[in-house]
């Protein structure tokens, strides 16, 4: 199998990249082969947490944690990812089953960004720290200028897009309960994905309770 060479160059052992270009479809129809790199997948998303996070958390001394949160956001969720995959050109790299290459997997945003996730958790095996933080750093910091100088998604859009992208339909909020008085009240509002609660917030207006689960319902999706 050919390999995206600035990638190869990365590991030392050229097996762990293979395994992160391996989607589970694939596994299927080669189940004596190998595993499929969704367990790498679930290490990177940690690791480029971890990264992300201590590089907003350094670089903007002064910043509050929202601040931080929805920066991180614009990084590390689904769309952005998939962006860098794709400017990565790791789509043809993958290995994947006729059928999921048939049905446009591909190019399907939510597997181009677990795989970039999976890539980041082989490098962290393969090579270390170091190694997952220089890729971290080359190809998703590397638009922190560019995210700084936007505007901020907010929760409610961010996760929106997020949804979106995983070909979903979108996220319908409901208020629960209301408590207090008419000048005072609080809301508790929930927010529903695919038809089942994902997360409970809570604010003063219904707006604020809808970004604080929107908020909690991205831990689940970015």
């Amino acid at each position: 199998m050919t390999k995206p060479k600035t990638l190869e160059n990365m590991f030392k052992n050229k097996e762990n990249l293979k395994h992160a270009l391996t989607h589970k479809s694939w596994v299927n129809e080669h189940s004596k082969v190998r595993t499929s790199n969704e367990r790498l997948e679930f290490l990177g998303d940690a690791v480029l947490e971890f990264i992300v996070s201590k590089e907003l958390y350094n670089k903007f001394p002064n910043k509050e944690e929202g601040y931080l949160t929805a920066l991180r956001a614009n990084l590390v969720n689904t769309v952005n990812l998939a962006f860098v995959a794709k400017n990565l050109g790791l789509g043809k790299f993958l290995l994947l089953s006729k059928g999921e290459e048939d049905t446009g997997g591909r190019t399907n945003q939510s597997l181009l960004a677990n795989t970039v996730e999976a890539i980041i958790g082989a490098l962290f095996m393969d090579n270390g720290i170091s190694a997952a933080e220089d890729f971290i750093t080359e190809n998703i910091l590397v638009s922190l200028d560019e995210k700084v100088s936007q505007p901020l998604k907010d929760p409610k859009s961010t996760l929106q897009e997020i949804i979106q992208a995983k070909n979903l339909a979108a996220p319908i909020y409901s208020v629960v309960k209301e408590d207090g008085p008419d000048h005072s009240k609080i809301f508790q509002v929930e927010v529903l994905i695919g038809g089942k609660r994902r997360a409970l917030g809570v604010g003063k207006s219904k707006n604020d309770a809808e970004q604080a689960a929107a908020k909690k319902a991205l831990s689940k999706y970015l």
